[in-house]
């Protein structure tokens, strides 16, 4: 406690850094000011069967932790970063596929403004499809009555506004990301969905105390949930920080007076390369099946996926994030790269000759680690609905895995990264007493 104490009077003596804190602070309670500005035209106080409609159900519930609440406010951060991100996932995968944004991805910090640039366009093309979606919803899939609506649900001047209210809501928040990312510290857009992560843990520890004081285990059935919950986050900092080491030895060369190379170092191969974008992907293809709900045909199928905590929806799920597991670090780690770039700095791994036998190496190793996390992070993504099975509240079900407990997970190990990068510039001691905090990148 006392070593806690001290480092925290450490951070707080470092102008920068404290600077970047409080200007950090200061842009998220602005943000989370903004979750709870309901949009106009919209009643406030008839907002609780949005508020039902959306905890009762398990997607939703996501959208809406991933929100911080505002999307079951339905406030003017209703559809929060998610459109960026969206967008930002379709832009990276037009960089596998596309000539054009693979030419961006080498131009250095020019080819980053303009795919940037690409980004924001592509956000606010999908705004303009998930904002009327949105506000369709709210009447006919949430229930909300129309007289919560002062100029009625389908008045044309009321979405109109609505729709630029929303927009103009997504941007601010890609703007505050972007301003945490330059002048605060972390990186911004991940920790805004941080925050509302964390923001929606007090409402759902609260509601699962209540059902256990109601009589379904009582104290000792919640502290035990507390203690696996803990170990589940355990489990997934050694799934992030989890690497296999491979050694490479560099060549001996003497320039002048001087040696270069002759040392050995190692190239970390991270065992969950693809962090939770196998989870977003599959989430994204599970939703698809929704589409099919007006047709009479269909009702059985649709039934099966609309079923979260169900056997076929989870064992569905984990295949394909243990399929998008191996496709995304396919595309995201190059062997070649890798292995050309080793052999124009004159380093190679020992007892493996340089060339294409690096590759296949690299590629053998690459796929043998990829095996047990992307079995791992399947594990993690269908854990919410076994706690689910298991009793446990649907909100707080929903922080026991999956793509909210890794986002946590990741954006506070980078964070806390940062910081102690800070503290070892001005020769202050660490966050830890032993090693350093290794972030999703590190």
């Amino acid at each position: 406690m006392k070593r806690l104490i001290e480092t925290i009077k450490n951070i707080f003596k470092i102008e920068e850094l404290r600077k970047r804190i409080l200007y950090t602070l200061g842009l998220i309670l602005i943000y989370r000011f903004g979750c709870h500005v309901v949009i106009p035209g919209i009643n406030p106080e008839a907002l609780s069967s949005l508020t039902s409609s959306v905890e009762g159900n398990g997607l939703l519930g996501l959208l809406n932790i991933f929100s911080g609440g505002a999307f079951a406010n339905a406030s003017v951060f209703a559809l929060g970063v998610m459109p960026y991100i969206s967008a930002s996932i379709v832009i990276q995968l037009l960089g596998i596929v596309v000539p054009y944004f693979q030419k961006l991805q080498k131009e250095g910090e020019s080819g980053r403004r303009k795919i940037n640039q690409l980004t924001r366009y592509l956000t606010i093309v999908i705004l303009l499809l998930q904002a009327p979606a949105y506000l369709a919803s709210l009447p006919s899939a949430f229930g909300i009555p129309e007289s919560a609506f002062i100029l009625g649900p389908k008045n044309p001047l009321y979405i109109a506004v609505a729709m630029m209210v929303l927009m103009a809501g997504t941007m601010f928040v890609m703007w505050l990301g972007e301003k945490i990312t330059d002048k605060g510290i972390g990186n911004g857009v991940s920790l805004i969905i941080m925050v509302g992560i964390v923001a929606r843990l007090p409402f759902a520890l609260i509601a699962e105390w209540n059902t256990r004081m109601a009589g379904a285990g009582g104290l000792i059935m919640f502290i035990v949930e507390i203690v696996m919950w803990f170990l589940v986050f355990m489990a997934s900092i050694a799934l992030v920080q989890a690497v296999r080491k491979i050694p490479v030895q560099y060549a001996k060369r003497i320039v002048g007076n001087k040696q270069y190379g002759g040392v050995r170092q190692y190239i970390p191969l991270k065992i969950n390369a693809a962090n939770v974008m196998p989870i977003i992907f599959a989430q994204a293809l599970m939703m698809i099946p929704m589409l099919f709900g007006k047709f009479e045909w269909a009702q059985g199928f649709v039934s099966t996926f609309a079923d979260i905590n169900g056997v076929w929806y989870n064992l569905i799920f984990a295949l394909l994030v243990i399929a998008f597991t191996y496709f995304y670090t396919a595309v995201t780690v190059n062997p070649n790269q890798m292995a050309e770039d080793m052999k124009r700095n004159g380093g190679f791994i020992p007892g493996i000759k340089p060339g294409k036998k690096t590759v296949d190496y690299i590629d053998a190793v690459m796929t043998r680690i990829t095996l047990p996390g992307s079995i791992f992070l399947a594990i993690v993504a269908i854990l919410p609905a076994f706690a689910t099975r298991l009793g446990i509240n649907q909100q707080f079900a929903l922080f026991f895995g999956g793509t909210s407990l890794l986002i946590l997970v990741g954006v506070v190990l980078d964070t806390l990264k940062q910081i102690e990068s800070h503290l070892l510039m001005r020769h202050y001691d660490g966050l830890m007493k032993t090693g350093r905090i290794k972030g999703r990148n590190g």
